[in-house]
């Protein structure tokens, strides 16, 4: 019995040093100078070019994968208008990320509906009121070769598809956003959040490394 629970102890101590070793495995991000910021709706909704260099997407991508994927459905937007224009932030700062960093894969054929984001309490006073989606694939740098996954070839094909559309309270497309390996988009959520869609992948694997921008 004794040395049962010691073996258990044991397993217990190397599994604790394992979940410890995870956590220092995240790619290191170095800060870029002159990052440009481009409105496609005041401030609202709007991309920065090249917010993860290429090595930095590829190695989120190698992570991500290396941590799995579970499937999930998309949320349907709510009863009436998605989109309701208000000052509910005027006067908070940014101060961080939301800490449940979220990866999306999207596979030929996947796309994510029509769908609002909702804003989170963090507590202390502290609450999100952005999403943030950074782009781990598209565009002419797309390629994630040496990344060791069970996705087939498609991880190396260029990605065609996957664009995230906005609407406006009339459902017109206020803004289509192309992926981009390395690019940001940030749009705001809560009671102000646009309608938005991820459109279906045709062709390549859509990479997304999501969170929410938090206010105080």
């Amino acid at each position: 019995m004794a040395e049962t629970g010691s073996k258990r102890r044991k397993m217990g101590e190397e599994r604790r040093k394992a979940d410890a070793k995870k956590t220092t495995d995240w790619p290191l991000i170095k800060p870029k100078p002159n990052l440009q910021v481009t409105h496609l709706k005041d401030s609202h909704l709007f991309t920065v070019q090249n917010f993860f260099t290429s090595a930095e997407s590829k190695a989120f991508v190698k992570i991500a994968e290396s941590m799995g994927f579970t499937h999930q459905g998309s949320l349907g937007p709510t009863k009436g208008e998605a989109y309701r224009d208000n000052d509910r932030i005027r006067g908070k700062v940014a101060v961080g990320l939301n800490p449940n960093i979220r990866f999306y894969r999207y596979k030929v054929g996947q796309r994510f509906g029509r769908h609002i984001d909702e804003s989170v309490d963090l507590g202390e006073g502290k609450r999100t009121h952005y999403t943030l989606l950074i782009y781990l694939s598209g565009g002419s740098k797309q390629k994630t070769k040496g990344v060791q996954s069970n996705v087939g070839d498609s991880s190396s094909e260029p990605l065609v598809g996957g664009e995230t559309v906005f609407y406006g309270s009339r459902n017109g497309i206020v803004a289509e956003v192309a992926p981009t390996e390395g690019m940001a988009l940030l749009h705001i959520h809560g009671d102000m959040s646009m309608l938005h869609e991820a459109r279906n992948v045709t062709k390549g694997i859509k990479y997304v490394f999501r969170s929410d921008v938090a206010f105080a």
